[in-house]
Parts: C-alpha cells; sequence; structure tokens
C-alpha cells in the first residue's frame, strides 16, 4: 500500500506575526491558532504555520520546507527512503500525534506528521 499523502501546510517565517495573521485569517476564512515553543512564536492558520523568532530559534522551524500530513507515518518515511530520502529526525512522538523530518532525494526537507 503506498502512503498517501493528506494535505500539505506551507510554512511561512514572518517579521511581525501579529501583523501578518490578520492576512491569513481573511485569506483562509480560518481563525489563527497561536503557540510558542522553544523561542519561535507560530500561529496555524488553515494551510499555513506563520513563524517569527530570533535566527537562532527559528533556524529548525526555517529548515522545513512543509508540512506533510500523512495517512500512516510508517509506511510514508519507510517509501520515502525506499526512493532515496534520508531520515534527517527519525519518527518519534509530540504532544499532536507523530512526525519524522525526511530529506528528498532532491534536497528538499520536509516534516512529514501523521499517526
Amino acid at each position: 500500500m503506498a502512503a498517501k499523502i493528506v494535505s500539505v501546510i506551507a510554512r511561512q517565517r514572518v517579521t511581525d506575526l501579529d501583523a501578518a495573521v490578520p492576512f491569513y485569517e481573511r485569506l483562509t476564512g480560518r481563525t489563527a491558532e497561536r503557540f510558542d515553543h522553544a523561542g519561535v512564536r507560530l500561529a496555524a492558520v488553515g494551510s499555513f504555520l506563520l513563524f517569527a523568532g530570533p535566527d537562532e530559534a527559528v533556524r529548525n522551524v526555517a529548515g522545513v520546507g512543509a508540512t506533510l500530513t500523512v495517512e500512516d507515518l510508517t509506511t510514508a518515511v519507510e517509501e520515502a527512503v525506499a526512493a532515496g530520502a534520508a531520515i534527517v529526525a527519525p519518527p518519534h512522538p509530540t504532544p499532536h500525534g507523530h512526525r519524522a523530518i525526511v530529506r528528498h532525494p532532491h534536497g528538499g526537507v520536509y516534516e512529514y506528521v501523521g499517526p
């Protein structure tokens, strides 16, 4: 069974999170869910993850091109590796499910999330 990508969340660094959020709320018709993680201020708004903070803090967030929600994380990671991808961070539990960071063979780095 092939792993299926259910959704893609675009990541966007912004200089002023409070100023950026209203645009994305209007664009998506969704209310932002704000949270902080490791010195980074984030807002999930529809299919966008906005983030702001000092360069050192956002380095890990900014280094990932997008978040890919998958039906089966284990299968998705295994299939990506079999096709030439490399695991940057192996699957592990988070407060919102499980995640892994994978570098695709053409250089893109993506967060895979799923059950």
